[in-house]
C-alpha cells in the first residue's frame, strides 16, 4: 500500500471529526444533536445469547410480486428478510449507527477519497460451499450499474466509474469524485453479495447467498422459512435453528397472532392498542427512535404540484403537532419538511418553520392564482402505521385554508407497485439513509430511482456532488444545510414525522441493544436475537 493511501493519514485528514476511521464513521451518525443515535438501556441488564429454537416474524409490506433480485428490494419484507437475512454486503450498520466491516474485513481510501479498497475474509462461503471472492463483489455490484440499470441502487453506484479484483480477496472501487462516506455506501442492502457466473452477471434465482440464514421455502407474499447457515463467518451466529417470516398486513391479525403465540414478534405494533400489549406480562414493546420518515409526496410535475405556491400552500396547511398527537399518540415528533433525521451528521432545521398556517397557505395559493384547491390524495394502512388517520386530519386541516382534499383509500396489496410513483401525491414510509449523501442521492437527486417527487433541481444536484467529496467538516455542514433549505422551500415531500419504530416481540425472544438507523435492528434481527 502507498503512502497515500494509507487509511490512517485518511482518518486524520478527513475528520476534524475524529482521528479513526472508526470514530469518523461513527461520529457520521452522531455528531448532530437530537433524537439518540444510540440505543440506550440504562437499567437493563442484557440476557446472555444462546443458541437453538424457532423464531417467528411477523412483517407487514410482502406482496407477490416480490423476488429475489437485489435491484428490485424495496420494502420492508425484501430488505430485512432478503437484504439482512439471507445475504450480506461488504460492510454493515452496527448497533452504534457505524460501518462495520461485515465480508470485508477492513477499507482503506486514498487521499482524495476516490480510490477505496476493500479486503475481503479469507475462507468466506455462500450457502452451496462455494468460496467467495472478490470476482463475485465485482459482478454483485456490476448488477446495479449500467444505463439500462433500474436498480434501486443505481444512483449510489452510478459514481463508480472502475471496480476490479486486484487478487481473489482484494476489490479496488474507483470513484468519479471523492467519497467520505463509500464505507456506508456499500452497507446497502441492496448491494449484498451473490455468485458471480461465468458471463459476469449475478445468480441471483436459486437464492444462495452468504447470509446468516438459508432458504427452505420461498412463498412470495406470504411467507418465507429459512434454516440456520451452519458456515456462517461470524463466530457463534446466528442463534435461532430456524426463523420464519410471515406476511401478515392487517395490524388486528398480527397483534391477535402475536397474543396467541403463533408468532414472536410483530413490527409496526398497533399505538391505539398498545396499552393492552403493555399489559400482558408475556409481550415487550420496543419503541427505537431511528431514521423512518413519513410524507405525503406530491408529483411536482403534474399540475397542480407544478407550482411551488401550491406545494408551499400545502406544507402550511398541515397541522403536524396534531397529527402526532392523534394519529400518532404521541409517538412520533412533528418534522419540518426536512427529510433528514436530526441525529444524523450535518442535520439542519431549515427556517421559517412550517408551523401550521392558515394565512401562510391562503397566501400561497393566492400567489398560484388561486382561491381554493381540490387534490386527491392516495394512502392505505400499509403506506405508513394510521396512514389514513393521518390524511383525514390533514383534510381537516386543510379545509379552513380552502383547500379540499379527497382521501382515496388505496388497496394495501399492491400499493408500493400501484400506487407510490404511479399517482401524484401519496403517503410514504421512508425507513431513511444512514448519511445525508445516500438519502438525497437516492430520493432527492434528479436522477434518484426512488425520486417519487420528480423533483429536479439543478442547484441541488451541484451540491450533492460537492458535499460528498468535502473532507472538511464545516464545509460540508454547509453544503448540506442548503440542500435542506431547498428541499423545504421548493421540494415536493411534505414531511408529516419523524416517527419511531414501535414493534412488540414475545419475551422468550432475547436481544442485546437494538440499532435505530433501520427497521427489524438495522434489518439484522434474525442473525442478532436468540431464544430466551
Amino acid at each position: 500500500m502507498s503512502d497515500n493511501e494509507n487509511s490512517t493519514t485518511t482518518d486524520r485528514r478527513i475528520a476534524g471529526l475524529s482521528a479513526t476511521r472508526r470514530a469518523f464513521l461513527s461520529g457520521a451518525a452522531t455528531a448532530a444533536v437530537g433524537l439518540a443515535i444510540l440505543p440506550s438501556f440504562p437499567s437493563m441488564v442484557f440476557a446472555e445469547a444462546k443458541s437453538g429454537g424457532h423464531a417467528r416474524f411477523a412483517i407487514n409490506d410482502g406482496a407477490q410480486t416480490d423476488a429475489l433480485d437485489p435491484a428490485t428490494w424495496q420494502s420492508s419484507f425484501t430488505q430485512v428478510v432478503f437484504g439482512g437475512t439471507l445475504c450480506n454486503a461488504l460492510t454493515e450498520l452496527g448497533v452504534d449507527g457505524s460501518a462495520e466491516p461485515d465480508l470485508a474485513e477492513s477499507f482503506s481510501s486514498s487521499d482524495d477519497m476516490k480510490t477505496w479498497t476493500f479486503k475481503l475474509r479469507s475462507g468466506l462461503k455462500f450457502h452451496d460451499g462455494k468460496n467467495v471472492t472478490s470476482a463475485d463483489v465485482v459482478a454483485s455490484f456490476k448488477h446495479h450499474m449500467g444505463a439500462e440499470s433500474s436498480s434501486a441502487a443505481k444512483a449510489i453506484v452510478d459514481a463508480i466509474t472502475d471496480i476490479k479484483a486486484a487478487d481473489d480477496l482484494t476489490v479496488v472501487f474507483t470513484l468519479a469524485g471523492g467519497n467520505a462516506d463509500f464505507p456506508y455506501i456499500v452497507s446497502d442492502c441492496h448491494l449484498a453479495v451473490f455468485p458471480a457466473k461465468p458471463d459476469g452477471t449475478i445468480e441471483w434465482g436459486k437464492g444462495i447467498a452468504t447470509g446468516p440464514y438459508i432458504i427452505d421455502d420461498l412463498q412470495p407474499g406470504v411467507s418465507v422459512k429459512m434454516k440456520k447457515n451452519p458456515a456462517y463467518h461470524k463466530p457463534g451466529k446466528p442463534y435461532f435453528d430456524s426463523v420464519e417470516f410471515v406476511n401478515i398486513i392487517d395490524v388486528a391479525a398480527r397483534t391477535n397472532a402475536l397474543m396467541t403465540g403463533e408468532i414472536d414478534y410483530m413490527v409496526d405494533a398497533d399505538i391505539k392498542t398498545l396499552t393492552l400489549l403493555e399489559r400482558n406480562p408475556e409481550v415487550e414493546i420496543s419503541k427505537v427512535a431511528g431514521l423512518r420518515h413519513f410524507t405525503f409526496s406530491m408529483n411536482t410535475e403534474v399540475a397542480p404540484f407544478n407550482d411551488p405556491n401550491v406545494r408551499q400552500a400545502l406544507k402550511y396547511a398541515i397541522d403536524r403537532e396534531d397529527v402526532v398527537a392523534k394519529a400518532f399518540l404521541g409517538n412520533a415528533k412533528a418534522a419540518n419538511d426536512n427529510p433528514i433525521a436530526q441525529q444524523i451528521a450535518f442535520a439542519t432545521n431549515p427556517e421559517p418553520v412550517h408551523s401550521y398556517n392558515i394565512e401562510k397557505a391562503k397566501e400561497y395559493l393566492a400567489k398560484a392564482g388561486l382561491e381554493s384547491l381540490k387534490v386527491d390524495l392516495s394512502v392505505a394502512e400499509t403506506a405508513f402505521p394510521n396512514a389514513i388517520d393521518a390524511a383525514l386530519l390533514f383534510k381537516e386541516h386543510a379545509a379552513k385554508a380552502g383547500i379540499e382534499i379527497n382521501v382515496v383509500r388505496e388497496p394495501d396489496d399492491g400499493y408500493w407497485d400501484n400506487v407510490w410513483m404511479q399517482k401524484p401525491f401519496v403517503g410514504v414510509d421512508w425507513l431513511g439513509k444512514p448519511t445525508c449523501d445516500s438519502l438525497f442521492t437516492t430520493v432527492y437527486a434528479s436522477d434518484g430511482p426512488w425520486n417519487d417527487t420528480h423533483w429536479k433541481n439543478a442547484r441541488f444536484d451541484e451540491l450533492l456532488i460537492a458535499g460528498r467529496a468535502e473532507a472538511d467538516p464545516a464545509k460540508r455542514k454547509a453544503i448540506y444545510a442548503e440542500m435542506q433549505q431547498l428541499l423545504q422551500d421548493d421540494g415536493g415531500a411534505l414531511v408529516i414525522a419523524y416517527a419511531l419504530f414501535i414493534d412488540a416481540m414475545s419475551k422468550k425472544i432475547g436481544h442485546g441493544p437494538i440499532g435505530n438507523m433501520l427497521q427489524c435492528d438495522n434489518f439484522r434481527m434474525a442473525e442478532r436475537w436468540w431464544m430466551a
